[in-house]
């Protein structure tokens, strides 16, 4: 197992945001000598500076923890459950989000796409799928993509693949993540079948096509999260919700 210091974190973090010492230390007000010195191990930055730099670097909490670690110093950021009573005030939140987008799906995922929680709207689409993969925890690309899930329902399957897939590289640019590049290498690596006959510029957004019922069902989607958090598991929770891309799909759930 390789053990970095937190000079050489920090240079990874540093590189994967494509900033030059110079361009962090004047982002973090301190001078580019400090950020070299740091970086090589030849001084030992406070907890206050390894957070100062974080920030700037946008590292996520989780991996925050790590760069404290790697600095001799402990943890500053807790990992709750969602169900935590510390929490109570953002599930409720979340639930909240969730039954005001009735009668349109919405559901809470975490960062390697584990469902978390989902509305009512959303226990339909899930009568077909096989038990297996709705055994917690239940994983929205597997479900979208896996053909014992919601994959015969999807009309532009490639479609849904694509945009999948440009997601998760993002995740992992900004992140990586070994289990979330391997459900990446598992679902979604690129294979000859990705070509989609859409006119995909025909749309503002890309939609998920749905056959329900006989009919053809057009949604996009939006993403909220939450704004400053100081937990990790709301850092990393995210809330997906659809909304009817046309009028016929709106009637289709109103009634």
């Amino acid at each position: 197992m390789i053990v970095h210091t937190v000079g050489e974190l920090l240079r990874q973090w540093r590189h994967r945001r494509r900033l030059s010492q110079l361009d962090l230390a004047i982002a973090a007000d301190v001078s580019a000598r400090h950020v070299s010195l740091v970086e090589t191990g030849k001084t030992n930055p406070s907890a206050d500076m390894v957070l100062r730099l974080a920030d700037q670097l946008d590292v996520p909490l989780r991996d925050r923890n790590g760069l404290l670690l790697a600095a001799g110093f402990a943890p500053r950021y807790a990992e709750r459950p969602l169900g935590d009573r510390a929490l109570t005030a953002a599930r409720d939140a979340v639930e909240r989000v969730l039954r005001a987008h009735e009668p349109y799906p919405a559901l809470a995922f975490d960062r390697r796409w584990n469902i978390v929680t989902a509305n009512r709207a959303v226990e339909p689409f899930f009568a077909g799928v096989h038990p297996d993969l709705l055994r917690p925890p239940a994983n929205l690309v597997r479900l979208g993509l896996d053909p014992r899930g919601l994959a015969p329902l999807v009309v532009n399957l490639a479609d849904v693949r694509l945009v999948f897939r440009s997601r998760i590289r993002r995740q992992l640019a900004v992140a990586p993540d070994a289990e979330l590049a391997a459900l990446y290498e598992e679902l979604l690596a690129p294979d000859s079948e990705d070509g989609s006959g859409r006119a995909a510029e025909a749309d503002v957004v890309i939609p998920m096509i749905l056959r329900l019922g006989g009919r053809e069902v057009r949604l996009f989607s939006t993403i909220t999260t939450f704004g400053t958090p100081m937990d990790i598991t709301l850092d990393e929770v995210a809330i997906e919700s659809y909304y009817p891309a046309d009028a016929e799909s709106a009637a289709y759930f109103g009634r």
